[in-house]
């Protein structure tokens, strides 16, 4: 039935271009992908509100090539997907081209400037930055989203073996580390 409302908000916005049928997209969908960029980032909130935003925004331009193949959710996911992974590479080709490490520094002293608010976050964002991107992608979808192995696929555009072997080494990287961390009770 949510699906449904939620075709029924996307055609609302695309053939009478209602802006508060968006809305209600947007407003039922934010905290489900800011708290997938919360974990990408690592608790970065700025930059977490940064790319759900940029989200968002494509997705509202781009909303009438939205077909119903998927549930707007994973179409929604795919994009801020591919919103992170564009965010990561420009990343990675501004630190390739700094020469004495500056920009590097800068960026981790950014992301180590956020306070969390409990150890506990702390120590889930600590097992995170341990796992690959691609391992802490899938985890979070499925761990922290609930999204089932054939979404992540669709979401992430990695096939749903890999995604398995992704979840498996993820899953073993985090109770090792949670493990040595005394969260073995």
């Amino acid at each position: 039935m949510a699906e449904l409302n939620d075709i029924a908000l996307v055609t609302q916005v695309v053939v009478f271009h209602n802006k508060e049928a968006f809305d209600q997209l947007v407003r039922k969908y934010q905290s489900p992908v800011r708290r997938f960029f919360l974990n990408q980032t690592l608790g970065d909130e700025p930059l977490s509100d940064d790319l759900a935003q940029e989200t968002f925004i494509k997705a509202y331009v781009n909303i009438t090539k939205f077909r119903g193949l998927s549930s707007f959710s994973t179409w929604l996911f795919r994009i801020a997907y591919n919103v992170h992974y564009d965010y990561r590479r420009k990343q990675s080709a501004e630190l390739a081209t700094t020469i004495d490490g500056e920009q590097a520094g800068r960026t981790a002293a950014n992301s180590q400037s956020y306070t969390l608010n409990s150890s506990l976050k702390m120590d889930l964002y600590k097992a995170l930055s341990l796992l690959k991107d691609e391992e802490r992608t899938c985890i979070t979808l499925q761990l922290i989203d609930g999204q089932p192995i054939d979404k992540i696929s669709d979401i992430t555009g990695i096939p749903q073996n890999t995604v398995k072997s992704h979840l498996k080494r993820g899953k073993e990287k985090l109770a090792s580390y949670l493990k040595e961390n005394g969260y073995d009770r």
